[in-house]
């Protein structure tokens, strides 16, 4: 990411991760703990929407209590505004943001809140009513706010790292969609022939999202940061002005930089775009997921769960329409990985992005003339799409830039991501249009 003249700032004690400027222990550094950082990102963005993609996969026991209210679209609607709020306020301020406690402060709040989905539960009996309902509208407002803490901070903060850790990263939130709905298949299905049963494969579903979210904690807090390649890249961007990495690098065992780490003739070194130069440089890829997210969130979850109609699955409808469209999203993530395959010219994302609201009419004309099957296949298509442009955005845009403008930029490509997802769900709500409600 860049050459080794570039290391030759790093300041007072933190050059004890980089020894001598020499090359061999460079390269050592900036490969050593590759994999498990790989692997590590991929449990992180897991638990970035585990707990919340749980409320979403239950929707079966959701709409048995709550008939009347819509919960696939509600919570899905209210969760929204919270978490683009909440990540609207961290981007701006992200450069004087200690990422270390935004992230450690959000997977808290994850596991806190997957709680909470257990105890509303026995609090309520596993009974309906407006209470329940509205205590289960608060927890997603504590998931998006717990949302906008931890993805815009790891999109950040793995974008002045390998691109290999945020593929990774944004793998593991399509991940926790395709395992979520495997769970759930098991869930019912072991419980299915008892009595209560579906309370019961709910909450054992949700005890399951709690541990994971509990484990997500102690990842992200003790093993994540003393990763060599993790000090690596976190030792660079501090010696490239990045304020953010301070107290990820002291976890990691590193010393925090005096207060003026950077001499007068390092100045020009240290400076970096601002924000507004940085979206005008890239707010085609600002578009491109805004757009992605647009059109991914005005189908899904809410139409595949509602508006497909009465057929043969019965109630395993839904939930196969859900978990196809996970699985394939998560392969759609892993597809760029295939360098002939990958998308990275800017003109042909765009287009491939527009292209896709032609799904719209598809999804329109397939659920009204054609049999299950048919439409089972266009979800495929719409996760696989899906998931390949996130990672080709994603992936491709901080490259060029130095550690602090990476950053920033990863949080402003999440906001507008969320932005995209907000009005998605939004616009999900046109499908009831004539249909009596």
């Amino acid at each position: 990411m860049g050459s080794s003249s570039s290391y030759s700032a790093i300041p007072g004690d933190q050059s004890e991760l980089i020894t001598g400027c020499d090359e061999d222990d460079h390269g050592l550094a900036k490969t050593k703990g590759k994999n498990w950082g790989i692997f590590i990102c991929w449990l992180l963005g897991n638990g970035c929407l585990f707990g919340f993609n749980g409320m979403v996969t239950i929707e079966d026991y959701y709409v048995y209590l709550f008939p009347n209210y819509h919960p696939t679209r509600m919570i899905t609607l209210v969760y929204q505004p919270f978490v683009l709020t909440t990540t609207a306020l961290f981007a701006y301020h992200e450069a004087k943001i200690n990422t270390r406690m935004r992230n450690l402060a959000g997977y808290m709040l994850f596991f806190l809140s997957s709680f909470g989905v257990i105890v509303l539960d026995v609090a309520s009996s596993g009974r309906g009513g407006i209470a329940p309902f509205v205590g289960l509208c608060l927890i997603a407002t504590a998931f998006g706010v717990a949302d906008g803490h931890v993805q815009g901070g790891m999109t950040g903060d793995l974008s002045l790292m390998c691109p290999e850790f945020n593929q990774s990263f944004f793998a593991g939130i399509a991940a926790s969609g395709a395992i979520t709905s495997a769970l759930r298949f098991l869930t019912k299905a072991i419980f299915e022939n008892s009595r209560d049963g579906l309370r019961k494969g709910a909450m054992m579903f949700s005890s399951i999202a709690c541990f994971f979210e509990l484990l997500c904690v102690i990842l992200y807090a003790f093993v994540f940061p003393k990763l060599p390649i993790v000090k690596f890249y976190r030792t660079k961007a501090a010696s490239e002005g990045s304020l953010t990495v301070t107290a990820d690098l002291a976890a990691g065992g590193i010393k925090s930089q005096p207060e003026n780490p950077l001499d007068e003739e390092d100045q020009a070194f240290a400076e970096r775009l601002s924000n507004r130069q940085l979206l005008n440089q890239n707010m085609d890829y600002a578009l491109d997921v805004f757009m992605i997210y647009v059109l991914t969130l005005s189908i899904f979850p809410g139409f595949l769960a509602e508006d497909t109609g009465t057929h043969s699955l019965g109630s395993w409808y839904a939930l196969v329409l859900i978990a196809t469209f996970n699985v394939s999203d998560l392969i759609g993530r892993y597809m760029p990985l295939i360098e002939q395959i990958k998308l990275t010219s800017r003109k042909w994302l765009l287009i491939a992005v527009v292209a896709r609201f032609l799904f719209v009419p598809a999804f329109y004309f397939t659920v009204k003339y054609c049999d299950e099957g048919w439409v089972i296949m266009l979800t495929s298509f719409l996760g696989l799409s899906n998931g390949h442009l996130t990672i080709c955005v994603i992936t491709e845009a901080p490259r060029g830039y130095k550690g602090p403008e990476q950053n920033a930029l990863g949080n402003m490509l999440v906001f507008f991501l969320l932005a995209g997802i907000f009005c998605g769900v939004v616009l999900d709500w046109m499908w009831l249009i004539g249909k009596g409600w």
